[in-house]
């Protein structure tokens, strides 16, 4: 059976397809946002002023800590910086979100812009104007100390990288 022998006009349904593609992006940035602001609020109040928690011995502790930079602490002078990139990374998932063309690709929008938001939320309240710091706690101990949002920006950007080369194999 087809879209024309049950009433359904195939544009229709690319264009429900296209919206409940937008939808995962929306979604996934939503739950991202929402983990990494409980996660550093929970890690703020019981973490803060005390000592590292060991998860995993010998691999994995929570350790509470400030970042007033980007990635390894890198341009911390420039809170403007993180601005204008916030700004420009959010501005390209929602133009992106829009044209979305698989699953993959959706939840990897929404995993760096629930990320990029969540990071920039933390500037926000954690300081005068964008001068804030961000909240850092996961403690690998072999790499600098991260959050969720910064997991969720990695981890979206390889799976936008992954949706990019899947398709470019397919044509």
């Amino acid at each position: 059976m087809n879209h024309a022998e049950v009433g359904v006009d195939k544009g229709s349904v690319v264009i429900s397809g296209r919206w409940k593609l937008t939808a995962w992006v929306y979604l996934a940035g939503g739950i991202v946002y929402a983990l990494d602001r409980v996660s550093k609020s929970l890690v703020e109040n019981n973490l803060a002023h005390h000592h590292p928690v060991d998860v995993i011995p010998g691999v994995l502790r929570f350790t509470y800590t400030t970042n007033p930079g980007g990635a390894f602490g890198l341009f911390g002078s420039a809170p403007y910086l993180f601005l204008a990139a916030t700004l420009v990374v959010c501005a390209a998932v929602v133009a992106a979100s829009f044209g979305s063309h698989s699953s993959v690709l959706s939840v990897g929008l929404g995993l760096v812009l629930g990320g990029a938001l969540g990071n920039l939320t933390d500037r926000i309240v954690r300081g005068s104007g964008l001068n804030g710091r961000v909240v850092d706690f996961i403690d690998f101990r072999v790499w600098p100390v991260f959050n969720v949002a910064d997991s969720a920006i990695v981890i979206g950007a390889g799976l936008i990288l992954l949706a990019g080369v899947r398709r470019a194999t397919t044509r």
